[in-house]
């Protein structure tokens, strides 16, 4: 389990943990708002998909205290950056920090992996919700872009 002690705005514990046998269904359940569904897949069992077909990217259950409330992937890139990818935060969670603190804590976590390593991730330029999150969480655009998304990095010093 990754605890990093952040909690949504109903002081729920903010926790990501492995996908396994116990969570996996509720973890492929979880669904955006529609409108959100142009920047992110309409289900997360996607990304599961992806996570368990790649060698790249790993799944994580995101959990407010004991409930599953989304999904979120990470993975290590051939120069040595660590991703966040795949968040997707259940609609009915929505608003409430979830998606906030999830960030928060994976990307602490993966800060503090193999010597400080810059941590990216990346979002659909129309999608204004990510980019104020991600922006006021420390991630600033780098100029590159992969497919139609813009990559963002957090160098924690």
């Amino acid at each position: 389990m990754i605890d990093r002690g952040h909690l949504d705005r109903a002081g729920r514990a903010v926790t990501l943990r492995p996908v396994d046998d116990d969570n996996w269904r509720a973890v492929a359940d979880v669904a955006p708002r529609d409108d959100q569904r142009r920047f992110v897949a309409a289900l997360a069992a996607r990304y599961l998909l992806l996570s368990t077909r790649s060698e790249v990217w790993t799944s994580l259950a995101v959990y407010a205290d004991e409930t599953v409330v989304g999904h979120v992937m990470w993975g290590v890139d051939d120069d040595g950056s660590h991703w966040i990818g795949g968040m997707v935060i259940d609609a009915a969670e929505q608003n409430r920090g979830v998606g906030r603190a999830t960030v928060q804590t994976l990307a602490t976590w993966l800060a503090a992996r193999d010597g400080n390593p810059p941590v990216r991730l990346s979002y659909h330029p129309d999608n204004t919700a990510a980019a104020t999150l991600y922006t006021s969480l420390g991630f600033h655009p780098t100029g590159a872009t992969d497919d139609e998304e813009l990559i963002a990095e957090q160098t924690l010093t």
